[in-house]
């Protein structure tokens, strides 16, 4: 079985117990304006380009089967209309300029890169955790990777949004020991408007990740102007006090890097302020207050 992903990054410490393996999948169903991996959201590998980093060699310009990259008096323009992101120009891009984001890779071929590391797990605690994008978006790649991982002795973990049917997220959490669960804004109609959909499904999919006794991480992206208000944090610890298998809450504040990846993808991207650390530590102050479930900074 095959599935697209975007990075395998190892040594992860803040993605679930121990030292882990995180696999990013590609594919998401929100569209969250904050987005901090948007190269994430569509599940086709997607070219991403950097004209700063161009150094005028002219070799994408020989390897483009659809000419889709052309110079100018001053730039390297890439036409996106033209591109059907083969990859040619980045495999061939020595500045690295060029860049596909996703590749296709088997559950067996990433089983064996994730078990290369089985020593660390073993010593620490730790395991494979799956990310994204959203693993949800790829449901039997990411079953058959977590029955895969369960199979070989591992701790599991995934970090998810939560939407999908509830079949399918069942599916996904029977193999899977830990959800690092995001809760983006109690607010539904606030919700529909920053992110595309309802909360309705992530609250019912986390609901019932809670009934299966599976441990609970709620990830609390908070962005200035849009969810760092007293009713979100209530909601917050609401969640918390009432779901007996949430064992803590991380507040993730926001940042802006994926201003800089909208921009390498030809995409418009909304920016917020940056929140000052006395700021966040006041968020999470202020959420403490409200439950005491542990929170902390993620």
């Amino acid at each position: 079985m095959q599935g697209t992903i975007f990075n395998i990054q190892k040594f992860c410490i803040n993605d679930g117990p121990g030292i882990r393996t995180t696999v990013f999948l590609k594919g998401c169903p929100l569209r969250c304006v904050w987005c901090h991996n948007p190269e994430s959201q569509r599940v086709a590998p997607e070219l991403m380009f950097d004209p700063q980093k161009c150094i005028g060699c002219g070799k994408c310009f020989a390897v483009c089967p659809k000419e889709a990259h052309s110079m100018t008096e001053t730039a390297h323009v890439l036409d996106r209309e033209k591109c059907v992101a083969c990859g040619a120009c980045a495999i061939n891009c020595y500045a690295e300029s060029l860049e596909m984001a996703g590749k296709t890779a088997t559950v067996d071929e990433i089983l064996e890169e994730v078990m290369k590391d089985e020593a660390f797990y073993q010593n620490s605690g730790g395991g494979m955790t799956l990310s994204g994008g959203e693993p949800l978006a790829q449901p039997e790649f990411s079953v058959a990777l977590l029955k895969g991982a369960k199979e070989k002795g591992l701790h599991t973990a995934v970090e998810t949004c939560g939407f999908s049917a509830k079949e399918i997220f069942k599916s996904l959490a029977e193999y899977t020991d830990l959800f690092l669960f995001d809760w983006k804004i109690t607010n539904d109609s606030l919700h529909k408007e920053y992110t595309g959909v309802s909360n309705v499904k992530i609250l019912e999919n986390l609901e019932l990740a809670n009934q299966m006794g599976k441990q609970i991480v709620l990830r609390c992206p908070i962005i200035p102007s849009v969810n760092d208000t007293k009713e979100h944090f209530a909601g917050i610890a609401d969640l918390a006090n009432r779901l007996e298998h949430v064992i803590g809450i991380d507040v993730e504040p926001y940042h802006p890097l994926g201003t800089g990846k909208n921009e390498r993808l030809g995409k418009e991207a909304k920016a917020f302020e940056m929140p000052e650390p006395d700021t966040v530590n006041g968020w999470i102050s202020d959420i403490q207050k409200l439950t005491a479930k542990p929170v902390k900074k993620g």
